[in-house]
């Protein structure tokens, strides 16, 4: 289907993923405000998509238009809080803090394959582009899924290794494809 059929086809004009965060967060009544870290972010927008409550109109893979009809009825849903919350993104560190592991246990956890990150975001160290580093991001609910789906961690040991001890999974293998 061509871009003009689309557009014709749309009562309304196609919104950015980043309005369509915003509008979240207004909805949630915790707007995005400019210079502050954002309630409700792309990444979530794009999470919503995945999960087919929003069609992506663009074809441009660095941002999203999506139908505001669409992004109305995902507004009005009573569980709307829940779904914001479980498509947070989370980095490494954020996830090792919100499993109560160290930061070490949880790479161990990703190179063992029991998470993949659902995306990245470039981060930028001075002015430079030699400064980037890729940083990876986890949805929350994957997270809060990680010891319901691995009870052989022994999540209660894994929890009380101290700092610079060994972890448990460090022996285990990872999975080969």
């Amino acid at each position: 289907m061509d871009p003009d059929s689309i557009r014709r086809a749309l009562p309304r004009k196609p919104i950015s993923g980043g309005a369509a965060a915003n509008q979240i967060a207004e909805t949630l009544e915790t707007p995005n405000l400019s210079g502050e870290k954002a309630a409700v972010t792309a990444f979530v927008v794009r999470r919503l998509i995945e999960l087919r409550l929003l069609t992506d109109l663009s074809a441009n893979p660095d941002g999203a238009l999506v139908n505001p009809d669409q992004l109305d009825l995902v507004c009005a849903r009573d569980d709307l809080a829940g779904l914001v919350a479980a498509n947070t993104p989370l980095g490494p560190d954020q996830a090792a803090q919100r499993l109560s592991v160290r930061r070490t246990d949880f790479d161990h956890m990703v190179r063992l394959g029991w998470i993949t990150p659902a995306d990245s975001v470039e981060v930028r160290y001075g002015t430079s582009r030699a400064g980037a580093v890729d940083v990876p991001l986890f949805r929350a609910a994957d997270i809060d899924g990680l010891p319901a789906a691995h009870p052989e961690a022994e999540w209660t040991t894994l929890r009380a290794v101290g700092k610079g001890m060994r972890s448990p999974l460090a022996a285990l293998p990872a999975v080969t494809a």
